[in-house]
């Protein structure tokens, strides 16, 4: 309560007009800027290429999630998120995404929801992502997310409208308990949608108004493309990646300096070999100790 919450600490000294924005527009399917990156795949073939020898084995989505979470490691202030108007910084670096059971129209999804310090190299935010897949790609597969699900809708549609609007209140007002938020996939750094996979097209996907979820990306099936080489147009392989983020939290120049550090490691990704020696800083948090010390005072 009182602007304190056990997933985020509360950002200070914010600029006037961003700290109306949040007021202004309210909710995140009203705030949301969306663009798209055709991402190279040449530089990422030579990369999976490279490593395999090595007993090293990696795919797209290795790559994209490894690539996202050094980028918000090393600008933090996309790690923010809006609730009731106020602007929060993650406590951690966490990435949801969709684990299908089967490769069947009538297979149910489970929804997967990581934590990174962003100091890891590729090879172990690999490993994570494999061991998460590995547990929930099978038609038995219950997570603790799937859990919590099959017990809210066990109940009659009323009661289900009933406790999710009394889940969304609580967490409005920052009561809702540590651990619906820990299971809660919505509650994340970002949310990625791996439609390549599936062999179907990147799509805009929208922002959840629910949980803290502040950009979304897409991934669809690589195509040819025209690009220029040595000065003439060739066909070239590239990856679309659909980009929709919540633009109250963070100003323009430094979501676009994110960017463009998130593409130069695509089109790079060897620079993810090496683990990150140190954390970017978002010196413009306030936690509850700090907070609890100067009422002392």
């Amino acid at each position: 309560m009182f602007g304190y919450r056990p997933d985020g600490k509360k950002v200070k000294d914010i600029d006037p007009i961003q700290r109306i924005i949040p007021h202004i527009m309210a909710h995140r399917h009203d705030s949301q800027n969306l663009t798209t990156y055709d991402c190279p795949c040449e530089p990422l073939d030579a990369f999976i290429k490279e490593e395999a020898p090595k007993g090293e084995n990696y795919n797209y989505m290795h790559i994209v999630i490894a690539g996202l979470v050094r980028t918000i490691a090393k600008f933090p202030r996309i790690n923010r998120f809006i609730m009731n108007g106020r602007i929060y910084m993650h406590n951690a670096i966490e990435i949801s995404f969709v684990v299908k059971k089967n490769l069947s129209p009538n297979a149910a999804d489970s929804i997967v929801k990581l934590r990174f310090t962003g100091l890891e190299n590729i090879a172990q935010i690999r490993d994570k992502i494999d061991a998460a897949v590995r547990e929930n790609n099978h038609m038995d597969a219950n997570n603790g997310t799937d859990k919590l699900a099959r017990i809210l809708t066990f109940t009659p549609n009323l009661i289900i409208k009933c406790l999710v609007g009394i889940i969304k209140w609580l967490d409005r007002h920052s009561m809702l308990p540590d651990f619906i938020i820990q299971l809660s996939p919505f509650h994340t750094s970002a949310f990625i949608t791996n439609l390549k996979s599936i062999k179907g097209p990147s799509i805009f996907h929208h922002l959840y108004d629910f949980g803290t979820t502040g950009m979304f990306f897409s991934m669809g099936k690589e195509a040819l493309v025209p690009v220029v080489s040595g000065g003439a147009v060739v066909p070239g392989k590239s990856m679309p990646l659909q980009i929709v983020t919540d633009e109250r939290f963070c100003d323009g120049f430094y979501f676009v300096s994110a960017l463009r550090y998130l593409t130069s490691l695509y089109g790079h990704p060897e620079q993810l070999n090496k683990p990150l020696e140190e954390l970017g800083a978002d010196s413009k948090v306030i936690d509850r100790h700090s907070f609890k010390k100067s009422n002392q005072e």
